[in-house]
């Protein structure tokens, strides 16, 4: 069996490992949600929520008055975005300190409602009147885009099911016959 675990210095590095783990999958997700990477990722993805709310509720709101109409409209479409993806990368985040926290399984993390998600909206394209928009909120959707494609690679890494692999109902049946199957051709 593969288990997550630290080769870096301060968690920086995570790799698989072999472990005793059941299902390896969430061995990783326990695993990393106890890493210093775990603890790292989320004071960042908090404090960039933080960061972002405080810019465009203050100093943010003033500079969008100022645009002309194309940037505005610029300005109010990737102010969304950013915090879409933020919203999308705090959830996931918080969805791991439950797992390290042991107030929610890693089985229970790997389901699809507590996945990253938005995944066309967080990483669509850039708009072509970016450059028009204030400094600092192209610097919190360049370095948001960049948090969340790094979530989106520790959440595949986590949880994703292999390429044909048995999902569902299917996956149950897999497991009960690979446990029982060998009974039924004893007889």
């Amino acid at each position: 069996m593969l288990g997550l675990q630290d080769v870096g210095k301060d968690g920086e590095g995570m790799a698989i490992r072999p472990t005793t783990a059941v299902e390896p999958q969430f061995s990783n997700a326990l695993a990393f949600s106890g890493s210093e990477l775990f603890r790292h990722t989320f004071e960042e993805g908090m404090s960039m929520v933080e960061e972002t709310a405080t810019y465009l509720d203050g100093r943010g709101r003033q500079e969008s008055k100022l645009l002309p109409s194309k940037a505005a409209l610029a300005y109010a479409g990737e102010s969304m975005r950013l915090t879409t993806r933020l919203m999308q990368v705090a959830s996931w985040l918080l969805v791991q300190r439950a797992v390290s926290e042991r107030e929610m399984t890693a089985d229970e993390a790997a389901k699809e409602k507590y996945r990253l998600g938005a995944r066309e909206i967080c990483r669509g394209r850039r708009l072509e009147a970016m450059d028009l928009l204030p400094a600092k909120l192209v610097d919190l959707l360049e370095r948001s885009a960049h948090l969340y494609e790094r979530v989106d690679r520790l959440d595949q890494l986590l949880y994703a099911t292999p390429e044909g692999a048995p999902t569902g109902l299917h996956a149950q049946m897999s497991r009960l016959q690979e446990a029982f199957g060998a009974l039924g051709t004893s007889r």
